[in-house]
């Protein structure tokens, strides 16, 4: 059994999350030190420490955003002043406003924000969104056009306009006057708008400065109402439409996207708009109790946007118990995938109407479209995913070591949801993916998503002869294509991945906080964690592992999870925990001893609460995976005892790759490879049967075999330490 090799196709089914694992480095001093002076646990000043808080001043901040002043935003947005101006002035005369948004969560929610607060404020105005399928991003001058035909003299673009100079030239030269309110970044050259508001063109130290399209209409809306006197019953909505499209777009939960997000998701619980009511009634969605207490929620009621601490005691009395709250995974994950499904594949007059309507009945009607339009989303997810695993597994992964890129084009994908599949890719493959579809025979249209060593913005830049339009930032990006230059994109993307990557970037990055064991995991440690929330982008869930854990039950549950129960044993206790894994049906079953990363969660059931583990990434126990690579001039061999037999084993080298030989009494010999699924078993290579060593009879004994090679290691290390060598 000497010469055959394990067969290639189990490479392409890996037996765990291919991942690297970042484990933050411990600051046990200075966690020590800032615990005693924010009186919170050593452990929540380490998470504080990862996210770059390492002073008393900046936990207070972050812990307390409402005690931050805030500088006023009219001194911070240079043209802010002549918006609201502009917007007095036609008010005033009764001038028609257009809103021009945008498609996604982002767009629609700040479309939705502006028109609320101008039709309450007196305005004339109406919207328009262009067509994600026919027409793509941003404003143009159709809609330009269109506009002037309707007696317009005032455009605002939210969420879109910074980089349309043409379509805003030609407003000008219309005689219409042009607001651009936008967060994207800023071009070579300024559209002439007669006012632009952007936080790219804003100080970096700004706590303004993370806002995304709909925080910038926020800001907009709350300054103008202010000016005008007519705050009154309009903020607290606007604060609402805020949050979810803050979430929604995955903006940065740092400065006054904190402070504000926060305050919003104990406001939409209790929402008095028809449609957050009916979004959430149809979603499912409950509101927890806060472990942290009501704290700085209740400045969204009105006054100044730039409210400099918290509210007084006397005007506000402590709540008798914790206020509930939404939480930003309510959104992330319950309530925005179904704002951003209309965008995607349906009419984004939908949404606007559910979250600007005052009709319970409309927004109810509007809710249900929006979840029926998210089923056909997921399912559309998921078909197109595996169409699109099943061609990179016999098309590319054979040279994806080489290629280190993915551009995946075949026709009829609906090019509203590839962006989704796209980062689906990246998470299963660790390398960027460039996906796309065929707008007819000879155009094709596609999205990019990448990884943290990898700019998306800089590789469409270096294919920018053979592309048609393109655009994004450092992360993801979209483009489109002549067909005839689809291979000539390919082996351009190929050549840019190999100056900027390199063999150990192409797994996923997992950056994980700190290490926590099963005894440590309990409600009290879950309420601590409060104190870092909102969590989000720049702000993520904690992450914590465990090494060395049982699979003591695993099945496969719903579309694909893995429901989990682990154990560690402790001073000679075992204390188990349920966990749950989304979307690892490929890494079913688990083996019985691994490494476990993972977030902490609520599941509440029949009325209990329990603390349970999502997993994120699972390894092979360190002296399992290490023991494959051990330099040593002779075979690693070990023989033991195993369901009351006797086997023996070794680590031998078969074309320079490590392999684990087992044979048992009878003769015949199991071999498997680390990371691989399929081995071999017989009494000879050449007539050994193809066998799945992660099934449970195998897996056990190859765990067993592994323990005890660990040992004999073990002993021939300690024999080197003690001789010097």
């Amino acid at each position: 059994m000497l010469n055959r090799p394990l067969p290639e196709r189990s490479q392409t089914r890996r037996r765990l999350p291919n991942q690297r694992w970042q484990i933050y480095p411990q600051k046990t001093d200075l966690a020590e030190k800032l615990a005693v002076s924010i009186n919170l646990s050593p452990i929540i000043s380490q998470l504080l420490i990862n996210r770059g808080i390492e002073t008393p001043a900046q936990a207070q901040a972050f812990l307390e955003p409402e005690s931050i002043v805030l500088p006023p935003p009219l001194e911070e947005f240079p043209d802010l002043a002549m918006s609201v101006e502009l917007l007095q002035e036609a008010i005033a005369s009764q001038s028609k406003i257009a809103i021009c948004g945008d498609y996604d969560a982002d767009g629609m929610t700040s479309t939705a924000l502006l028109l609320r607060s101008l039709r309450a404020l007196g305005a004339q105005v109406d919207y328009a969104i262009p067509s994600r399928m026919h027409e793509g991003y941003g404003i143009n001058k159709r809609i330009v056009e269109e506009f002037h035909s309707e007696g317009v003299k005032l455009i605002l673009t939210v969420d879109n306009g910074i980089s349309a100079y043409e379509p805003i030239a030609r407003a000008r030269e219309l005689g219409v006057k042009v607001i651009v309110t936008d967060h994207h970044d800023i071009p070579q050259q300024l559209p002439p708008a007669d006012a632009i508001l952007n936080p790219k063109l804003i100080a970096e130290a700004s706590p303004y400065r993370g806002v995304a399209g709909v925080g910038v209409a926020y800001i907009l809306a709350v300054c103008l109402a202010q000016q005008l006197g007519e705050t009154r019953g309009l903020i607290q909505p606007m604060l609402e439409l805020f949050t979810l499209g803050t979430i929604a777009d995955l903006a940065p939960l740092t400065g006054v996207n904190r402070r504000w997000v926060k305050r919003g998701l104990k406001h939409l619980p209790k929402s008095k708009l028809p449609g957050v009511q009916a979004l959430i009634q149809i979603a499912g969605v409950q509101a927890k109790q806060e472990g942290q207490g009501g704290q700085g929620g209740q400045g969204g009621q009105g006054g100044n946007i730039a409210t400099l601490s918290p509210p007084s005691p006397l005007s506000t009395p402590p709540p008798l118990s914790p206020p509930k709250s939404l939480k930003p995974e309510d959104i992330g994950f319950r309530l925005g995938p179904r704002i951003n499904a209309v965008g995607r594949i349906g009419d984004p007059q939908t949404v606007i109407d559910l979250l600007t309507t005052d009709d319970m009945g409309v927004a109810l009607t509007r809710a249900m479209q929006c979840e029926q339009t998210n089923t056909s989303r997921q399912q559309m997810c998921e078909e197109i995913e595996q169409e699109a695993i099943a061609y990179v597994e016999s098309e590319f992964i054979a040279s994806l070591p080489q290629d280190r890129v993915l551009l995946v084009i075949q026709p009829e994908w609906h090019h509203g949801v590839i962006g989704i599949v796209a980062s689906r890719l990246v998470e299963r493959y660790g390398v960027p993916v460039f996906i796309g579809t065929y707008e007819d025979e000879t155009h094709i249209r596609g999205s990019a998503r990448g990884i943290p060593e990898f700019h998306v913005f800089e590789a469409l830049e270096y294919c920018r002869d053979l592309l048609g339009k393109f655009g994004g930032h450092k992360a993801a990006g979209g483009f489109s294509l002549p067909a005839e230059n689809l291979e000539l994109v390919r082996s351009r993307l190929i050549d840019f991945a190999n100056q900027c990557l390199e063999p150990q970037h192409l797994k996923p990055l997992l950056k994980i906080d700190a290490q926590a064991n099963f005894n440590q995991i309990n409600h009290q440690l879950f309420q601590q964690l409060n104190a870092l929330h909102p969590c989000g982008i720049d702000n993520p869930d904690p992450v914590f592992w465990t090494p060395n854990v049982q699979v003591i039950d695993q099945q496969t549950i719903g579309k694909g999870h893995i429901k989990v129960t682990l154990a560690q044993t402790i001073d000679s206790q075992q204390y188990t925990i349920k966990a749950i894994a989304w979307r690892w049906r490929d890494y079913y079953p688990l083996p019985q001893r691994v490494d476990i990363a993972y977030k902490l969660r609520e599941n509440t059931f029949n009325g209990n609460t329990t603390i349970e583990l999502e997993l994120l990434g699972v390894r092979l126990t360190k002296a399992s995976s290490q023991i494959f690579y051990t330099a040593s001039p002779n075979p690693l061999k070990a023989t033991f005892q195993h369901n009351q037999r006797q086997y023996t084993c070794g680590i031998y080298q078969n074309n320079s790759f490590p392999e684990l030989r087992i044979k048992n009494p009878e003769g015949k010999i199991l071999v498997m490879q680390p990371e691989r699924t399929i081995g071999l078993l017989g009494t000879s290579r050449e007539e050994a049967m193809e066998v799945d060593v992660s099934q449970p009879q195998y897996d056990s004994i190859i765990q067993a075999a592994l323990q005890a090679l660990s040992y004999i290691q073990q002993g021939i290390d300690n024999r080197g330490q003690a001789t010097g060598l």
